[in-house]
């Protein structure tokens, strides 16, 4: 017998056309407020509790079911989401990156996220990118220019060719040491911003996250520093892995029942035994479909999009709807 479960991910949710960044893609308050709305006419919003329990001890989900998720323990998910879900009675599932809490360190996609931002002029920053692949060509054995952008410059549905080839370079295709370069210096260019106080601004402590904790929001792993888990060698994930565990414990997360999701949907069967090898409940990709918890794997759960639903309260339903 199936049990469907629909996993919303969210982002970015602010007022967006208010802040200084309003190229930043995400979702407006607003319309958070009444997509939410939406979901509690159309849906039975669940908690992460139920979810595991229909999944490691067969109890049934409620018609509809849906699950809110939230990636990168953004500022905004304490001071304007969770306030909105207590509200309305809802849990939200939080997954942090352990770096920005304990180091206060700019995500590398959240660096791009920024640059792109702060710029008008896409071609110019793919300029600037080509300048510093030139310089440091010879250090790090660096493929031509072209090639790389012959590689990576693929479009997706949500950004064009150019700023998909500006994210593929500095999140994995350059090598870690002069993408954090190349970031530092693009991010100095471009944002202007200490790094320090713009981490402080943009993502939640160790204290809001212990109080989501407290008050009965999930919050899971996302990694420790975010890096595609797919990419990282055997021992390298699991100290990743490993690290993140860590601090979710020292905020008083419950360890038995641990989840995580995968940043950039890294998923792969490598990393899928180091999840089951590291006692992982539940992990979350970023697979376009609704999930299913008679038949998913439950290190390989779909999600969709915040945009692949309504965010009016009064929509009608789409094709994303279950019965």
């Amino acid at each position: 017998m199936s049990q469907p479960l629909t996993v919303v991910m969210y982002h970015y949710v602010r007022r967006i056309a208010e802040s200084r960044y309003p190229e930043i893609k995400g979702l407006e308050l607003e319309l958070f407020v009444e997509q939410l709305e939406f979901f509690s006419k159309h849906y039975n919003v669940v908690t992460m509790e139920q979810v595991l329990a229909a999944k490691y001890r067969n109890q049934a989900l409620p018609e509809k079911a849906l699950l809110l998720t939230f990636d990168d323990a953004y500022a905004e998910h304490f001071t304007h989401v969770y306030p909105i879900l207590k509200k309305m009675g809802m849990q939200g599932s939080f997954y942090v990156p352990a770096k920005t809490v304990l180091e206060h360190k700019v995500l590398d996609v959240n660096k791009i996220h920024f640059i792109l931002a702060s710029t008008s002029d896409i071609q110019q920053l793919v300029g600037s990118l080509k300048i510093e692949v030139e310089r440091y060509k010879i250090d790090y054995d660096l493929k031509l220019f072209d090639e790389y952008y012959t590689e990576f410059a693929v479009a997706n549905r949500f950004d064009c060719q150019d700023v998909i080839f500006v994210k593929r370079m500095l999140q994995h295709a350059l090598p870690e040491e002069l993408r954090n370069i190349i970031s530092d210096k693009l991010f100095a260019q471009y944002v202007g911003m200490d790094e320090a106080a713009f981490c402080r601004e943009l993502y939640m402590d160790k204290y809001q996250l212990e109080q989501l904790v407290r008050d009965g929001m999930h919050v899971g792993c996302h990694g420790y520093d975010h890096y595609w888990w797919n990419k990282l060698d055997e021992k390298s994930l699991e100290v990743e892995l490993t690290r993140s565990k860590e601090f979710l414990a020292s905020i008083g997360c419950d360890m038995q029942n641990w989840t995580a999701c995968y940043p950039y949907g890294s998923s792969s069967e490598e990393v899928v035994v180091e999840l089951e090898k590291q006692g992982c409940k539940v992990a979350f990709t970023t697979e376009v479909r609704v999930a299913d918890l008679a038949l998913d794997g439950p290190l390989l759960l779909p999600r969709l999009d915040t945009n692949d639903l309504p965010k009016k309260r009064n929509a009608k339903t789409n094709q994303w709807y279950t019965n």
